[in-house]
């Protein structure tokens, strides 16, 4: 799995550390540099989102800020509770079905359509047809309705018929191989991690300045990073995954990782900004 995008780093910053949903752009370039990004390309990256209508100009006194749309905030925060506490179904539960047809006219929505199902993860069973354990179906709703998706598609709740095949089928409709190898790259990239912070911890619970910095500079990139894969799993049974599936360890290397550096790295992030962010 590739490095977090800039842009999404700053979501990220806005999630977490912007409960008004604004930043100063001094204290975000000053974020930003702390996670080793330089002030021009900060700057160039703040100004793009801006002209996209991601970040606005806020009015008022004192030094510039930007906020972000509520919708990309709630959306950040939507997730959470498929990021912290994912519901994995279990066998016997319903698979849910959402069957599209979009015109030859209208392609680029057939296109936004079939990303969007892919990053909740939803695997293909054919060209127009799309499922997922039924427990993901009221959030794929709200999201494809926000976008104006769901005048093309059909959704239905209800059991697969040859439960006996499903471990064969579910291989077919999700590219599972690809997803085990990215779990694999993040345990490989954050197993050290997780035995150093927790020497650390253990050895001074209060970090002082410096250890808070590169707690954040840990921290941010990390829940980034974390955050591509609770909507690219599907969360189908352990029963009908391969043998080995990394997804429960790479979860709890993040869990420890998250419980040892969310507090420093909070800590930091309001010392940059200051106390009227």
């Amino acid at each position: 799995m590739s490095k977090p995008l800039l842009q999404e780093l700053i979501i990220t910053l806005y999630g977490l550390y912007a409960p008004a949903g604004r930043l100063p752009v001094s204290g975000l370039v000053g974020l930003l540099a702390d996670l080793g990004i330089e002030q021009g390309a900060a700057r160039s990256t703040i100004s793009r989102l801006k002209s996209k209508g991601v970040l606005e100009r806020t009015n008022g006194t004192g030094p510039v800020r930007y906020g972000v749309s509520s919708a990309v905030l709630d959306g950040f925060h939507a997730g959470d509770e498929r990021i912290f506490t994912p519901q994995r179904s279990e066998p016997g539960d319903p698979w849910a079905l959402i069957v599209f047809s979009v015109p030859e006219s209208e392609r680029k929505r057939r296109y936004e359509l079939r990303t969007e199902l892919t990053s909740l993860g939803f695997g293909f069973m054919a060209s127009g047809v799309a499922i997922a354990p039924a427990t993901v179906l009221d959030q794929a709703l709200d999201r494809l309705d926000a976008r104006g998706l769901t005048g093309y598609l059909e959704h239905f709740t209800g059991q697969y018929g040859d439960a006996d095949a499903l471990r064969e089928r579910v291989g077919q409709w999700w590219d599972l191989g690809d997803l085990d190898v990215q779990y694999a790259d993040f345990i490989a990239d954050y197993e050290s991690c997780l035995q150093e912070w927790s020497t650390r911890i253990a050895s001074a619970p209060r970090q002082d300045e410096a250890g808070r910095r590169e707690a954040f500079a840990v921290y941010v990139p990390l829940l980034t990073r974390w955050r591509r894969f609770p909507y690219r799993d599907p969360n189908i049974p352990l029963e009908l995954l391969p043998v080995g599936w990394r997804a429960p360890r790479a979860k709890m290397l993040f869990l420890q990782l998250h419980g040892l550096l969310a507090t420093p790295a909070q800590d930091h992030a309001e010392a940059v900004l200051g106390p009227s962010t």
